[in-house]
């Protein structure tokens, strides 16, 4: 990644991990383009550039996406961060498949929307980085408690979609990752967790600084430990 002023791209950047991303990058110098469907006060309190339509930029529309493409127009991307994800309990004795595809639809296709459609920016620019934050809980080996159907298959079908994409975009000189951020206090989670979203911030883009061409496809705690897949 160049050195100096970059340019990052945040997608869901108006709460949690997303906002706190966000705060680091602006506190930090570079540009920061903060995508979201709606903009939260917090996130309006910072200089960056907020990309926000009428119906919000979705990850599971084609259009949603494309107006985050067209404000970008043809600047080059240093780092694409896609945060973006929604947690629906789904239990075997309730099983609702019209929730579980929601999640498929937001955690997995959405992702895969957003970098498909910046690929051009992302090769514009020199060594650049995608980081997709995912969970644990789309690991298969690490699956010891089951439950969670339709987020639990989300995030693993995710986690493919960045093997696929650290293997089908290496040639073009962009680096992929996938990153479980640890167990986050955020809305997401209902306030639980054991590390504050400051902190999983900046252990975040500690791990996409570190991402090369060489470590590629890597499943990544934000503590800097490898997962399994």
């Amino acid at each position: 990644m160049s050195t100096g002023m970059r340019t990052w791209v945040v997608v869901g950047a108006n709460r949690g991990i997303g906002l706190e991303l966000t705060r680091h990058l602006e506190r930090r110098g570079d540009r920061v383009v903060a995508a979201c469907r709606q903009r939260s006060p917090e996130l309006s309190a910072l200089r960056v550039e907020i990309v926000e339509i009428v119906e919000g930029v979705d990850v599971t529309s084609d259009d949603g996406v494309g107006k985050l493409s067209d404000h970008l127009g043809g600047g080059a991307i240093d780092a694409l961060v896609v945060v973006s994800g929604v947690l629906r309990p789904v239990s075997l004795e309730g099983l609702d498949f019209g929730v579980i595809r929601e999640q498929l639809e937001i955690n997995a296709l959405g992702p895969l929307r957003v970098v498909s459609r910046l690929i051009p920016n992302l090769s514009a620019g020199q060594g650049a980085k995608v980081a997709l934050i995912t969970s644990r809980m789309g690991s298969i080996a690490d699956n010891g408690s089951g439950d969670h159907y339709g987020y639990r298959m989300s995030k693993a079908a995710l986690n493919m979609a960045g093997k696929s994409l650290s293997i089908d975009l290496k040639g073009r000189g962009v680096a992929v990752c996938v990153l479980h951020p640890g167990f986050v206090r955020t809305r997401m989670t209902g306030g639980h967790g054991n590390v504050e979203p400051e902190v999983a911030a900046g252990q975040l883009l500690a791990r996409v600084e570190e991402l090369t061409l060489e470590t590629t496809g890597t499943f990544w705690h934000a503590d800097g430990s490898v997962l399994p897949w």
